[in-house]
């Protein structure tokens, strides 16, 4: 498909931090590697429609002449991160700290839409909420154009295949 300013659209991918994923994603869709724009985060989470996270992503869309962003989820996303998260709250060190950054997120930053420092790091406690969060602040982001199209692969980790198909091009 090619444009007026002579630039074939391109293809935008959030993935996870599985290398395997990528070459996975490239067999199985049989678009042309040119036309992939992959942006590797430790799960598709956009915390904030104007984090850091999601400058890139608008960024890259105009830079690279973005058609679609593809936000990639695993069903196994979620326990990896409880399983971080309770390294990470289970330190001693560290427990003094969560009690006052929690008062903090409760009491001192009403625009934080989490309670408490867990809420924070682990996200949504379902994969649909977090995929469904994902999808409104990306779509209705007032600088992302209106003929991007956003959605959503789901892979199989384990099994190393890819759940739901997309309709590409």
């Amino acid at each position: 498909m090619m444009t007026t300013d002579n630039k074939k659209k391109r293809l935008f991918f959030m993935i996870g931090l599985e290398s395997d994923w990528e070459q996975m994603i490239k067999k199985s869709t049989n678009i042309n590697p040119e036309e992939i724009v992959f942006l590797h985060t430790e799960g598709p989470v956009v915390l904030h429609p104007f984090d850091d996270l999601m400058r890139d992503l608008i960024v890259t869309v105009y830079q690279q002449n973005i058609e679609e962003i593809v936000v990639v989820s695993t069903k196994d996303a979620l326990t990896d991160t409880e399983d971080t998260l309770s390294k990470i709250l289970d330190r001693k060190e560290f427990q003094d700290k969560t009690t006052t950054l929690d008062y903090l997120l409760t009491y001192c930053q009403p625009e934080f839409t989490n309670q408490n420092i867990k809420d924070w790091l682990i996200g949504s406690t379902s994969l649909n909420d977090s995929t469904q969060t994902i999808f409104n602040t990306i779509r209705h982001h007032p600088l992302l154009a209106p003929d991007v199209v956003v959605s959503e692969l789901s892979i199989d980790s384990e099994n190393e295949h890819i759940i739901e198909e997309l309709s590409i091009f």
